[in-house]
């Protein structure tokens, strides 16, 4: 009896031993996995500006930092070859304007106007204020859409800047900043409720007042960057290159003599991608701040011209800083959207790139008019509110090119807002562009959708200086590739931007630009770059793509350059 039952405890132990030990192996095997998973993340590798125009790009996985997971590290040595740089992913400015059903909107497909985030307004839910002087009848202090207790207002221009802050006082406001715009003539103050009265009683009492033409929010707009929420495959230094058809194109212009103003937040001029594309910088908030990495993606995505290459590399840049930081991401307002656009118009911008979201403002609206009828082109950011969203501005107005996301497999980009409105789409997830401090980012977001259109846009201004806005509206939608539904649809436009299509349909006009006389900066290093072997040796593939929805004569195409 006393042997079985030692036979016993010894096979139980036994057992136990082998239990212990298969659980421990398991262990450590489920870590291994996991460091395995963690040291797979590859360096990302800018390639020289020189790009294979393949379509067929060699996929490889992309595993991108998304903050830090908590796990148990294991004790594993692993060789490292090297250091391994970590390529930050972008998500500043998430976005913050609120999608709503069709219940909630009004007739113009606005979301209706909710309390006062922050000041004893009086907005009420469910209907717009009827305000009862000549003012707008836009709701007051809309939580997230407007600054609450602010309101631009346009007054008398007669008044002196005494009698401006006169005018404030005897309403309870603070004047906080007032000017006239040649854009729109007309001069409109930025102005604040001190007092803690209801917004839309001070509104109404400040709209009757003689000296005052009209009253509205001063409303709230935001960049549209988003990350996106799964990597894909594929290099993103590159595969917006080959969809736009962009080494093609320059092998015909390069944006030359042509300037974009980029109004957006500040831009890094000392970027080796930007080095000496900044013709003239303006800061619409006198903040002072430094470069961000926005408006640095941005001014990238139109005249990169170093490690990476934009869509118009030899552009002119007009640095517009309308957007500063705050705790929740970088956003702008009315009255400064006034002054940054005002600023384009007076100072020879061609086109105007706005990378930004916000409600319909009668103010901005007023002013696109104005900019539109000078002749200069508008290219907005459809938004990243998603399909609920309504209809953002300036991306909405009928004279603005509005530009949706698509990714590297032609796919909408999730967050991308549709609509009849939406002119046309662009690679606008997992880009590849410059960040401040010469680094680099992948973002991804509507706004740099717009940014590659506005370079393409700017190759067909090189090709004809005198082209107008909606003659190159006109090209851009017919030799566009269709993407999604037959013909035109409300997610992809008229379809995916062909910047070689499009230029080879402009006539290769030989009149000098008037730019080119201006004095301002044409890069030094112009010249050498195309004489350098390889840098233009691209051969032209044929018109008859399967893609475009037109063909292209080939009586347009030039002599070798």
């Amino acid at each position: 009896m006393t042997r079985k039952f030692e036979t016993k405890v010894r096979a139980e132990a036994y057992a136990s031993s082998v239990g212990a030990v298969l659980l421990l192996a398991a262990c450590l095997g489920v870590e291994v996995a996991q460091a395995q998973a963690i040291m797979r993340t590859p360096t990302i590798s800018v390639p020289s500006r020189t790009p294979t125009i393949s379509p067929s790009i060699a996929a490889r996985a992309v595993s991108i930092d998304r903050g830090p997971r908590t796990i148990t590290t294991a004790r594993i040595s692993i060789a490292r070859t090297g250091p391994v740089p970590v390529l930050p992913y972008a998500h500043y400015s998430p976005n913050l304007y609120p999608a709503c059903t069709a219940a909630e909107r009004d007739a113009g497909g606005e979301c209706l106007a909710q309390p006062d985030a922050g000041g004893g307004g009086a907005g009420k839910a469910g209907k717009k204020s009827a305000g009862k002087g000549r003012g707008s009848n836009t709701p007051v202090a809309v939580s997230l859409r407007s600054f609450a207790n602010e309101f631009v207002a346009e007054i008398d221009g007669a008044l002196s800047i005494a009698d401006a802050d006169a005018l404030a006082r005897r309403h309870g406001l603070a004047r906080i900043a007032s000017e006239n715009f040649p854009l729109i003539g007309a001069t409109f103050g930025l102005f604040r409720i001190t007092d803690g009265r209801p917004a839309e009683t001070v509104r109404r009492e400040f709209a009757a007042d003689g000296s005052v033409r009209s009253v509205q929010p001063n409303f709230r707009y935001l960049l549209q960057d988003q990350k996106s929420s799964v990597p894909t495959e594929g290099d993103p230094a590159q595969y917006v290159l080959a969809k736009l058809r962009l080494p093609q194109a320059h092998t015909l212009a390069h944006g030359a003599n042509v300037t974009v103003a980029v109004i957006d937040s500040g831009i890094d001029a000392g970027h080796p991608e930007l080095a000496n594309s900044i013709a003239d910088n303006f800061d619409a908030l006198g903040s002072g701040e430094g470069p961000h990495i926005h408006g640095t993606g941005i001014a990238g995505a139109i005249v990169a011209h170093a490690r990476l290459m934009g869509s118009a590399p030899e552009a002119r840049i007009i640095a517009i800083r309308a957007f500063g930081g705050t705790a929740g991401g970088a956003e702008s307002s009315s009255y400064i959207i006034l002054r940054s656009l005002n600023y384009a118009a007076e100072h020879g911008a061609q086109i105007v790139n706005m990378s930004f979201a916000g409600p319909k403002d009668s103010v901005i609206e007023r002013a696109i008019a104005a900019t539109a009828a000078r002749g200069l082109v508008l290219i907005a950011a459809a938004g990243n509110a998603g399909a609920k969203s309504p209809p953002l501005y300036p991306a909405a107005n009928p004279n603005v090119i509005a530009v949706s996301a698509t990714d590297q497999q032609d796919r909408l980009f999730t967050a991308s807002n549709r609509g009849n409105h939406i002119a046309l789409a662009a690679p606008g997830v997992d880009i590849f562009l410059p960040a401040p401090d010469g680094k680099y980012q992948m973002t991804s977001g509507t706004s740099f959708s717009a940014a590659y259109v506005s370079g393409v846009a700017a190759l067909l201004l090189e090709r004809n200086y005198a082209l107008k806005p909606e003659a190159l509206r006109m090209t851009l939608a017919k030799t566009a590739r269709d993407l999604g539904s037959p013909g035109r649809d409300d997610l992809f436009g008229d379809g995916e931007a062909d910047a070689f299509a499009a230029v080879m349909a402009i006539p290769l006009d030989s009149a000098t630009p008037v730019a080119a006389a201006s004095g301002t900066t044409k890069r030094e290093d112009i010249e050498k770059r195309r004489d350098e072997p390889g840098i233009r040796a691209i051969e032209q593939p044929s018109l008859s793509s399967a893609g475009d929805k037109s063909a292209i004569s080939q009586a347009d195409r030039p002599a070798t350059r």
